[in-house]
């Protein structure tokens, strides 16, 4: 290690998320953007960061993004000029990052603009979050995206000529949408709009490529037939069965319950949404979150997304920290609920050994908060020291760096 730029970091707790325990005096030395060493060992380096015994684990994942939307959903415009989508995605994913969320995966974007602004951060032209694209989203016309720069299609050849263009463009992953949902006022949650023909002809394209299919779903029919022809991530599902939850567990699935769309009534109305957009919104809360306290009876895994900007305050606590405490609320504990955010999310964006744990290896995408988080869920409400890369992008900590 002596031949590198070390950065040391000492004087705090380890949120050890695989095993479920917490390590005191800890120090950690990051070797350029990685971990090399996590001991209880004094060390030495070129820079040392006093953490004043706060607590640190890895940075949080939000894994349903989509920076481009404008709200209320009526003033996206799809083919407004690319450098007005690029600033405002530019500016969510920013202050995502600012909160702790260290790694983004987007869903849908207009103009593709996420493959660009993950390229030009991978660059190092610009600081931001990691972002794992999904270029514009797939789906039938005049379907659920079809106001929200999606690429149009109809007939299993179509979709599947779409999802090879979106791949060869740089999508990391492909996103579908299958049914109606919030969006819409005339749609239903559970409205197949795609046929499972269309389905599997995407996942056939993802499958050949080494990725997978991200897919807009509301009710347990679609669910079943979804899982049936390849889909391994399935976001909202407002409306589960056990039958449902069966099928997404069978096929190793992830679920993404974006509870925030349907529990925040605050935050739509500080961004001026529709009336009938926030009664429909509400109008199925309960029936969400008894949705997804059967998928959990089920085993399914969960990961954290929200589907409302990554660093917007919702209820006053960050978006994607309320949709942890969300997922605690339909009955995992507070470990089982941070690795929605973390190992969960790193595993369903096919990065477990590069992110989602503090370890050996692992980039150096790190938070700290005062207490141990595994004993009070709402520590994570109060980061106060984020890392991306090896880089610190905020120190609130009341402690000098050496």
């Amino acid at each position: 290690m002596s031949n590198s730029i070390i950065t040391i970091i000492k004087n705090c707790g380890l949120v050890d998320l695989e095993t479920g325990k917490v390590v005191e005096n800890v120090t950690i030395a990051v070797r350029d953007d990685t971990i090399a060493e996590v001991t209880d060992r004094d060390l030495s380096g070129s820079r040392v960061i006093d953490l004043d015994g706060f607590y640190i684990m890895p940075g949080l994942i939000n894994v349903h993004n989509n920076l481009s939307l404008v709200f209320p959903f009526k003033l996206t415009n799809p083919n407004e000029p690319e450098s007005v989508t690029v600033l405002r995605c530019y500016r969510r994913a920013y202050d995502a990052l600012l909160a702790g969320v260290t790694c983004l995966r987007t869903v849908g974007e207009i103009h593709r603009v996420d493959i660009h602004l993950r390229n030009m951060i991978n660059a190092g032209w610009i600081e931001g979050p990691r972002i794992i694209a999904g270029g514009k989203g797939l789906g039938v016309t005049g379907g659920h995206g079809s106001s929200f720069g999606q690429v149009e299609a109809d007939g299993a050849e179509e979709f599947r000529k779409a999802a090879r263009r979106e791949l060869a463009l740089g999508a990391d992953h492909l996103k579908i949408f299958i049914t109606g949902g919030i969006a819409k006022l005339e749609e239903e949650f559970g409205e197949m709009q795609m046929t499972k023909d269309e389905i599997a002809a995407v996942t056939s394209v993802a499958r050949s490529r080494g990725t997978y299919v991200a897919a807009h779903i509301g009710g347990s029919t679609a669910i079943i037939e979804a899982a049936e022809a390849g889909v391994t991530s399935f976001e909202h599902g407002y409306i589960i069965n056990r039958e449902a939850a069966k099928a997404i567990k069978e096929v190793s699935g992830y679920l993404v319950p974006t509870l925030s769309v349907t529990r925040s009534e605050e935050w739509m109305r500080a961004n001026n949404f529709e009336e009938w957009t926030i009664y429909k919104a509400l109008s199925i809360k309960d029936r969400h979150m008894e949705s997804i306290k059967l998928a959990i009876s089920e085993g399914v895994t969960l990961v954290c997304g929200t589907d409302i900007p990554p660093g917007d305050l919702n209820e006053g606590i960050n978006a994607t920290v309320r949709e942890i405490e969300f997922i605690k609320e339909a009955g995992l504990n507070e470990l089982e609920a941070i690795r929605t955010a973390t190992i969960n999310a790193a595993k369903l964006c096919r990065m477990e050994n590069k992110v989602g744990l503090v370890k050996p290896g692992y980039k150096a995408d790190l938070i700290a908060v005062p207490r141990n988080p595994l004993k009070d869920i709402r520590q994570i409400e109060r980061i106060k020291f984020v890392m991306k890369g090896g880089e610190i992008i905020r120190n609130d900590i009341r402690t000098k760096e050496i």
